[in-house]
């Protein structure tokens, strides 16, 4: 609560971040941690699930990079939709913050990344739940709100209140941040994204 307003504000960055490595920290897969996930926003206020959601569609936006998407098409073999990068930004927020914000600042790093380095040399027909989207972490904190407040109409009530209480797009326009460039061309591939490329080469039998 505010000692100024006297009002219950909204779950800040920090704290959000900290719910994400909170989940990071349970043993299993992408259900178990959704799962933990769910329990500790249940226990907590709705401004709480409203301000997660809210911090989520911030942190997501901060990713949508030209050169973040080409990370992503380097690892998928040479292409990534539009859904499809979607969903790699909520897998990156699932890495927890450091490794958020390095790729942020250098989308490479994700060379480094142990949940990066478990795909490589594999199939990715055999990734599974190691699979680079996180695409139910959009969905937790509406389906808690729901269950909380019992409001099922979540386009007049609980996206109005997110939009409501996150700042603006810092992509107004819809276009990713930088420059595109094709993550198929060799040269740049590996002036850009050098471990990326050498970790996964582009699958040439696609298309």
């Amino acid at each position: 609560m505010s000692e100024v307003t006297g009002k219950i504000m909204p779950m800040d960055t920090d704290a959000f971040w900290n719910l994400i490595e909170s989940c990071r920290r349970q043993a299993g897969g992408p259900g178990e941690r959704l799962a933990h996930l769910r329990a500790e926003l249940s226990r907590r206020p709705v401004t709480d699930v409203v301000g997660f959601q809210a911090r989520l569609e911030e942190v997501t936006d901060d990713a949508y990079s030209w050169e973040l998407w080409a990370a992503a098409e380097r690892i998928f073999g040479g292409w990534c939709s539009d859904d499809g990068f979607f969903y790699f930004r909520l897998w990156l927020v699932g890495l927890g913050r450091a490794a958020f914000e390095r790729a942020l600042a250098e989308p490479d790093s994700l060379a480094g990344a142990p949940e990066v380095r478990r795909l490589v040399g594999r199939p990715r027909r055999a990734w599974d739940d190691d699979w680079p989207d996180w695409e139910s972490l959009d969905y937790v904190a509406a389906e808690v709100h729901e269950a909380l407040t019992g409001t099922h109409d979540e386009a007049a009530t609980f996206y109005d209140l997110v939009h409501a209480e996150e700042r603006p797009s810092i992509h107004p326009g819809a276009d990713p941040a930088g420059t595109c460039w094709d993550v198929c061309d060799e040269a740049a591939a590996a002036r850009r994204l050098p471990k990326l490329s050498g970790l996964f080469p582009i699958d040439r039998t696609r298309g």
